[in-house]
């Protein structure tokens, strides 16, 4: 198999002759405009100091679950691709081992994107295999050591014009304020309130956590009263620092209003260790109600990640920890579980709401309708096991017979990878154009009005979804 295929100007544009002439069209409209990546894990002390990317086998394979979790299923212990918690893994070795996997991928998201990286970031001009692995290794190992290929260069060669990134609640965001403040850059990098560790009774290190968090920001109260003074303080300091929004990951999208006192109650019971997991559920539910009623308070965008079943294999979480490529998605139900929170703010002005699934299934049945009447209600992008080609489509699909295409939050590539960004939104754009391709082709929707939509589409509703 040739390189080529990544330098394909038509990869991922309709098979149809006349329906892909009408896709390089809006491709070509939208192909060039800036990136715009609201939510995400890049780590923003590494543009603040512009630090140079570690070796290829760091950068592009050990730290990516989705691509060591497909050669784990092959036979391959983990050790060998992200090394053990006595021993760091020899570089050129884990390079070995993908290299050789490589036909595994075929067909994969994260094969396209890898891909797309090692032909227009990297400049391999031969597929990799494992005959080429040192060679190849060899070359990224080159282009990384390059003056001009670090994140600040990359961020602009990129055409990236937001990045967001994911924080704990406490952190100081010193890098976000550094990056503001530096002339020499241009462009903007947001923090993201992520507060999962502090709200989920469940985690580990909840209670230590809630320590912090009280002893922190919660203006000398305590128990639950400190307690979400503390949010709502840290939340403000966010806001100060330039945040727009705030994530939720959790398991379900439960919500539940409580009155104080018995929330307090389920507090008081949680920090002395007596709570039940109903007790445990019950809590994150009210608390996610509570981070509604604070975003319709200070105006930070909530986007709810739910639906996926956290560290499914106990042995490889002891071995190895969390997020190594065993979560497994969960059915999702969002119709009943959200209302709650719906009831008092799905019409509250200026809420946003942004709601994501790893659960097929409720894109035409639960979130399009919701979102096609909620005015709060937006639907966040295919996400995680969703955010490739095929399951793309289908997404567009479901839900635009019913909400239409304002109702979509812009493409979201929640990703750590950085070199990965510009493949990620690229392949976006492409199966936007292909499925406005297709409803121009059935005289659905007009050229004209198509050309429109994917602009709305990739510039305009991320801009003003995440209040940008």
């Amino acid at each position: 198999m040739s390189q080529s295929i990544a330098a394909n100007p038509d990869r991922l544009l309709p098979a149809d002759p006349g329906t892909r002439s009408i896709a390089r069209g809006l491709l070509a409209r939208v192909q060039d405009l800036p990136i715009i990546s609201p939510h995400g894990h890049v780590d923003a002390a590494v543009i603040e100091h512009n630090t140079p990317f570690p070796d290829p086998a760091a950068l592009l394979v050990s730290p990516d679950h989705y691509v060591t979790r497909l050669i784990h299923a092959s036979g391959v212990s983990l050790d060998k691709l992200r090394g053990s918690s006595s021993a760091a893994p020899d570089s050129r070795s884990v390079w070995r081992e993908f290299c050789t996997a490589w036909p595994l991928l075929e067909g994969t998201a994260s094969g396209y994107w890898l891909r797309n990286q090692f032909h227009s970031v990297f400049g391999l001009q031969q597929e990799i295999s494992a005959e080429n692995a040192d060679a190849s290794y060899d070359a990224i190992s080159a282009r990384l050591q390059e003056p001009g290929f670090r994140p600040r260069q990359l961020f602009k060669d990129f055409n990236i014009e937001v990045l967001a990134t994911t924080d704990d609640p406490l952190d100081d965001l010193a890098s976000h304020q550094a990056i503001a403040q530096d002339p020499s850059f241009h462009g903007r990098v947001l923090p993201t309130f992520r507060p999962d560790a502090y709200l989920n009774i469940a985690h580990p290190t909840w209670s230590a956590n809630v320590d912090r968090l009280i002893a922190a920001a919660g203006d000398g109260a305590t128990g639950y009263a400190g307690y979400v003074t503390a949010l709502e303080n840290r939340r403000r300091y966010f806001v100060e620092h330039g945040a727009v929004s705030a994530d939720h990951g959790v398991r379900t999208p439960a919500t539940l209003k409580l009155d104080a006192a018995d929330a307090a109650r389920l507090f008081d019971r949680a920090r002395s260790g007596q709570a039940t997991a109903q007790d445990r559920d019950d809590f994150e539910a009210h608390m996610m109600y509570q981070m509604a009623r604070m975003s319709v308070e200070d105006g930070l965008v909530m986007t709810i990640h739910p639906g996926s079943f956290r560290n499914h294999h106990e042995p490889t979480f002891n071995t190895f920890g969390a997020d190594t490529g065993h979560d497994i998605p969960v059915a999702t139900n969002y119709t009943e579980a959200i209302r709650p929170l719906l009831q008092d703010f799905g019409t509250a002005k200026d809420f946003h709401l942004v709601l994501f699934t790893l659960d097929e299934t409720v894109f035409s049945r639960e979130l399009a309708p919701l979102a096609g009447f909620y005015p709060s209600v937006y639907l966040g992008a295919p996400w995680w096991f969703l955010d490739a080609p095929d399951a793309m489509l289908r997404f567009r699909s479901a839900v635009t017979e019913t909400a239409g295409f304002s109702r979509s939050s812009g493409f979201i590539d929640d990703t750590r990878a950085f070199c990965s960004i510009p493949a990620r939104h690229d392949a976006s754009r492409r199966i936007e154009a292909s499925f406005l391709a297709r409803l121009v082709a059935e005289h659905r929707v007009s050229e004209d009005r198509a050309h429109e939509i994917i602009v709305d589409l990739v510039d305009s509703s991320p801009r003003r979804v995440f209040k940008l």
